[in-house]
């Protein structure tokens, strides 16, 4: 119970240690939602993956994250996208994402293009996807749901801020039958949150994230039977601005994520897999576990898809929190017309 009361109280600023300033300290995280179902909504991280489908496909996903504990992270997610219509080589989406940790709460809408170019007239040779999206962010938080120590502290004498953060991403994306690889910056500003509160010299701002996926499918009996192995790579503030003369900001940095998923998709129809989500602190040798997850996903015949993640938390955490979950509703549009003529498995 201790451990648990601990928690909670950390995450009751932890959206205000993303965005405002709290600490007479360098302050940097990962601020971009985290997903096990990733690859059901890859749009809201590279744009590229726009019409990469051949048809109009959305994607709708509920996460909650560390169940048990008060202000854990609640994420919701949107996406829809399709080839434009009469332009084979245009694809069009768009996807909103909201957030809310702790008192804090993020509500993110982008519109996403992308270019794609066929390499060949055979299926097998692939298309290679480069896209661009721009959207707006409105971070606000509830500092009423804080017990403060100091009630003089100038950092909380705003109650209600909110701040609205324009940005703009790009994302490309290479995708066969059986093979796809994609890197992406979905928001390349990183916002000064100082400026925006004139009133301290605390150091928050923003984060630029970096995504590399890929993965494959491999039939074992036919199309009835595919092994994919898939992985994801998420790096924030690699090559982040903040690092400037004063060096205030030197040294700061999140551990860079990875998600190593290996499932089996059976028929087309009932995908199952299981995934091992670890960190890597770059240029230290320390490395953190985070969780092992299952999940599943099924494809109804008029294509409607539901799914389910369970992440099992290994990290020091699991002493507050064993877990976290997802919820999946989908729609394929054509889906059966796409399934007879070409078999897409990404």
């Amino acid at each position: 119970m201790r451990a648990k009361s601990h928690i909670r109280n950390i995450l009751h600023t932890l959206g205000i240690v993303l965005f405002s300033l709290m600490f007479n300290q360098e302050i940097q995280a990962q601020t971009d939602a985290m997903f096990t179902k990733y690859m059901f909504n890859s749009l809201t991280f590279n744009p590229a993956y726009a019409g990469s489908k051949e048809h109009l496909s959305m994607a709708l996903i509920h996460r909650s994250q560390w169940l048990g504990i008060d202000g854990g992270p609640s994420t919701q997610s949107f996406s829809i996208h399709t080839p434009f219509k009469g332009f084979d080589r245009l694809g069009i989406g768009g996807s909103i994402v909201n957030q809310n940790v702790g008192t804090s709460k993020m509500l993110t809408a982008n519109m996403a293009y992308a270019y794609r170019i066929r390499l060949g007239k055979d299926s097998k040779a692939g298309t290679i996807s480069i896209g661009m999206q721009g959207g707006v962010t409105n971070w606000k938080a509830n500092l009423k749901k804080l017990d403060v120590y100091d009630d003089t502290d100038e950092s909380f004498s705003e109650q209600f801020p909110s701040y609205w953060l324009p940005n703009f991403g790009f994302g490309v994306y290479y995708y066969s039958k059986y093979f796809f690889l994609g890197g992406s910056v979905p928001n390349l500003l990183e916002h000064d949150l100082r400026e925006l509160n004139l009133t301290t010299e605390k150091y928050a701002r923003t984060a630029r994230h970096y995504y590399l996926s890929a993965g494959g499918a491999i039939p074992v009996n036919g199309d009835d039977l595919i092994i994919k192995p898939m992985i994801l790579v998420k790096s924030a503030a690699l090559f982040s601005g903040m690092k400037n003369e004063e060096d205030q900001f030197n040294g700061y940095g999140s551990p860079t994520e990875f998600d190593f998923d290996l499932s089996v998709l059976f028929r087309e129809t009932l995908w199952v897999g299981a995934s091992f989500r670890s960190a890597v602190q770059a240029f230290t040798d320390t490395s953190s576990y985070d969780s092992i997850d299952l999940w599943a996903s099924y494809q109804l015949k008029n294509g409607l898809v539901l799914g389910v993640a369970y992440d099992y938390t290994i990290s020091d955490l699991q002493q507050a929190s064993r877990a976290s979950f997802e919820v999946m509703l989908g729609y394929e549009f054509d889906f059966k017309t796409e399934k007879a003529y070409s078999p897409r498995y990404f």
